[in-house]
């Protein structure tokens, strides 16, 4: 390769490594293997190497993790966190063990075998047996300060109580989110309707960088740890530095091994295979080191890794099966994820039916048919990735899979921006999974606080259209008496491709017999599934006379079915579900006509709302029998508790209102600050950029979200109806306490605990002396009140700022000396 190839060569590497880079560590995602990622990197390595003079400061071969972010500190690391080299053949380390024995000059060396984890690297700083500061990988030279959150996580110890530990040392892991944590958030999300976390390795990532400490505590983060450093340990072995941390109280995966030649290391890498399947996160290889010091001394470090010590990665397994369909998932900001319905097939320890497509570039770039076979890989996604097609099996004359243009949830006209690779739903007024997310904002606790309107209620309002946004929570007062007998869930219905509404079976059964249980119902389905319908219910008539349950009545009911069934054979048939129809028109047909029943059926998705529709006076045994093909149903006391959230939200206070809103970029903080300084919702809306940015805090960002959302004439309408609803669209004027002028002119801060003021009390404390409050660290502040675990990384920002610090006592001595 000529130079100036070379130069070409490194170049478009260069920019398809920090594509992918951006895609891992900035957006949770993928689209390359790790196998193929690596592949690139080692390319990009030898080209460097081959040509030193086209080696860039800027290249991905000099970065170990992923750019610095600038919400929190960036601080340098004492030891440089390298990264390893990656193997990934039996040829590949026999050529490593060669390298080492060459390298010392013997064979007189043991291997320090561990499994490679899947996790965030982070570097732990101990001061006098104390944790003071933790920081992530970064570019392996400095990382993120991100102590507050790290002290949340249980395992890891903020002091160690042992004999003989050294003044300062370190301490390296690898920061987990366990499988089973894992899956249970992703759990909550999809019953909250929410998009799911991608893997485990980018959930610990983002949670590490979360600025509420308490969100990070609730994820229940774990640590492996693997490294110890420092000055004068008295250790010269690995082994030693392991046992050693573990007797600290240090968690240490139970997985390492010595090993004395490269055969032990095969062995083991063997023992694990499978094996690692079994531990609560996800592994990707295995590490192995020389175990004693003095010799990787000896061996030293390549320009980016160590020679002692060298990463064998297990490639992702892979298993091809057959593509049924491709479904289309629409998040709540409206983005749009493909996802394959996939035959099942075994894959990494569990059954795999679905896998991501990510986007339409991803779906061209596969050039993915219907009914293809397609390659699928486990790499730590929660939701597997195809990763090619088979196109020896694809079937003749099978079409090419096209994007949807429209969104499968309210029919609106996908839109894409230019450089995003999602299409969006752009109708964020009324796309159902758009709507529900505004409203459960707007009902959070930090917001309106509405606890009595849960997602599962807020969900089923929507579905059966009795709000479509979260002005018309407040129309509900007026509408209760339908409220009554809302089905929460549509889970047993079924619409025809025609329009038309179905019930399952053993739903129609249920409420057509009298005295015999839904299980018994369900099981006797279950055990005849392979009997066409009409077979399945004569069996039935025989099932009822056996159990000897109200017979005559029972057999009767079932026989009207029948009838009704064969009345209207040109209905279509859907496996397992009758038309709803059929089943209202044994009820009913005496006080309204078929065709009435059946037009409903059309335009609704429950039983409530066909009822609500027809008006009908029934009596109280019909309404009984109709309840039992509902499912779980509004009662008095849900209706009266939810009212009572309602009328009380009315009490709370402009920034919340205005938090409640869902302005893009608006926080809580923001809301408040915003409330305090314009007074009113119409004074915001009617002030200049001008006057915005005037406001600290306030930047170009927000200003064009403001402006947005109040050029928006829904928005508009929506704050004129809460208005008439009496919501607080003001700020409430309340005669503030004044207690004296000792701070008069200060802009002060208060952070740790205090012993004699709750949060919200310093602040008004603060306020009473003639003070200002400032929320956040600035060069603006006089100085900070310094509370017991005042924050490092705060602390060391004031330092730098040359903000003075005073304890509680002192600054009690200064408003009692004036």
């Amino acid at each position: 390769m000529t130079h100036a190839e070379a130069a070409k060569r490194i170049a478009q590497l260069t920019k398809e490594i920090n594509y992918h880079n951006q895609l891992y560590y900035q957006e949770s995602r993928t689209e390359i293997s790790d196998f193929d990622f690596d592949r690139l990197l080692e390319e990009l390595i030898q080209l460097e190497t081959s040509f030193p003079d086209l080696l860039s400061p800027e290249s991905p071969s000099q970065r170990v993790g992923g750019s610095i972010t600038k919400e929190f500190q960036t601080v340098e690391h004492e030891y440089r966190m390298l990264s390893l080299g990656n193997t990934y053949t039996v040829e590949e380390l026999q050529a490593f063990d060669e390298r080492v024995i060459k390298g010392l000059g013997h064979q007189n060396f043991e291997y320090f075998c561990e499994m490679k984890f899947d996790g965030v690297a982070i570097s732990l700083v101990y001061e006098n047996g104390k944790l003071v500061r933790a920081v992530t990988r970064g570019d392996g030279t400095k990382g993120d300060d991100v102590t507050a959150n790290v002290k949340t996580i249980r395992n890891i110890p903020l002091a160690i109580h042992a004999a003989n530990v050294p003044a300062k040392f370190e301490v390296r892991g690898e920061i987990f989110l366990p499988l089973k944590e894992f899956e249970k958030i992703n759990a909550e999300r999809e019953q909250k309707g929410e998009s799911l976390l991608a893997n485990p390795r980018n959930a610990a990532s983002g949670t590490l960088k979360m600025q509420d400490s308490s969100v990070v505590a609730k994820r229940r983060l774990n640590c492996y740890f693997y490294q110890l450093l420092g000055e004068d340990l008295g250790i010269s072995k690995h082994d030693e530095a392991i046992h050693l941390i573990e007797s600290w109280g240090f968690n240490v995966s139970p997985t390492y091994r010595k090993a004395s030649t490269i055969q032990e290391v095969l062995n083991y890498i063997e023992d694990w295979r499978e094996q690692r399947f079994t531990l609560p996160l996800d592994t990707d290889g295995v590490v192995l080191k020389i175990n004693d010091y003095d010799q990787r001394e000896e061996l030293g470090f390549t320009a980016k890794n160590p020679r002692w010590a060298i990463a064998y990665k297990y490639k992702a397994e892979s298993a091809e099966t057959e593509l049924l369909s491709i479904t289309y998932q629409v998040g709540r900001t409206g983005a749009i994820t493909p996802v394959a319905n996939l035959a099942p097939v075994q894959l990494a320890g569990t059954t795999v039916k679905r896998a991501s497509l990510h986007n339409a570039n991803e779906i061209l770039r596969l050039d993915i048919h219907e009914r293809d076979f397609v390659f699928v890989e486990k790499g730590g996604e929660i939701i597997p990735k195809i990763t090619g097609v088979n196109p020896v099996k694809r079937k003749i004359g099978a079409h090419p899979v096209h994007y949807i243009e429209h969104c499968p949830e309210c029919g609106t006209g996908l839109i894409r921006k230019e450089g995003e690779a999602k299409h969006y739903c752009p109708n964020a007024q009324s796309c159902p999974p758009q709507v529900l997310g505004k409203i459960e904002h707007f009902v959070h606790k930090r917001a309106m606080d509405i606890d009595s309107l849960g997602t599962e209620r807020i969900r089923a309002l929507i579905d059966q259209g009795f709000i479509s946004s979260y002005a018309d929570i407040y129309d509900l007062e007026n509408k209760q008496q339908d409220l009554l007998g809302l089905e929460m869930s549509q889970d047993q219905y079924e619409r025809e491709v025609s329009g038309l509404l179905y019930i399952r079976l053993d739903k129609a059964l249920f409420a057509l017999t009298e005295g015999i249980s839904y299980k018994q119902i369900q099981d006797y389905l279950t055990e005849t599934a392979h009997l066409p319908l009409r077979d399945q219910l004569r069996g039935f008539q025989a099932q009822i006379r056996a159990w000897k349950k109200k017979v005559p009545a029972n057999v009767g009911m079932i026989d009207y079915l029948l009838q009704n069934l064969d009345q209207h054979l040109e209905l279509m048939k859907v496996e397992d579900y009758v038309p709803v129809a059929v089943v209202l028109e044994i009820f009913l047909g005496r006080r309204t006509s078929f065709e009435q029943i059946l037009e409903a059926s059309k335009k609704h998705g429950t039983v409530h709302m066909i009822l609500l529709e027809l008006n009908l006076d029934l009596p109280v045994e019909i309404q009984e029998r109709i309840k039992k093909l509902k499912a779980n149903t509004f009662q008095e006391g849900v209706i009266s508790n939810m009212m009572e959230g309602i009328f009380k939200s009315k009490e709370q206070p402009f920034e919340k209102v205005l938090f409640a809103l869902g302005i893009r970029n608006i926080g809580e903080n923001t809301a408040v600050l915003l409330a305090k300084h314009f007074g009113s919702i119409d004074k915001l809306k009617d002030a200049s950029d001008e006057q915005l940015l005037e406001i600290n805090g306030v930047g170009e960002t927000l200003v064009h979200s403001i402006r947005e959302f109040f050029a928006q004439s829904e928005n508009l309408e929506h704050i004129a109806r809460l208005k008439a609803h009496g919501l607080k669209f003001e700020i409430e004027h309340r005669e503030e306490q004044v207690l004296g002028n000792a701070l008069a002119g200060k802009r002060i801060l208060a952070s740790g605990k205090l012993q004699n003021f709750k949060r919200d009390e310093i602040v008004g404390f603060v306020q009473a002396h003639g003070g200002q409050y400032i929320s956040s660290v600035s060069k603006n502040l006089d100085f900070i009140i310094e509370g017991e675990e005042m924050g490092p990384s705060k602390k060391e920002k004031a330092i730098k700022l040359g903000i003075p610090l005073i304890s509680e006592e002192d600054f009690l001595k200064m408003i009692q000396s004036n």
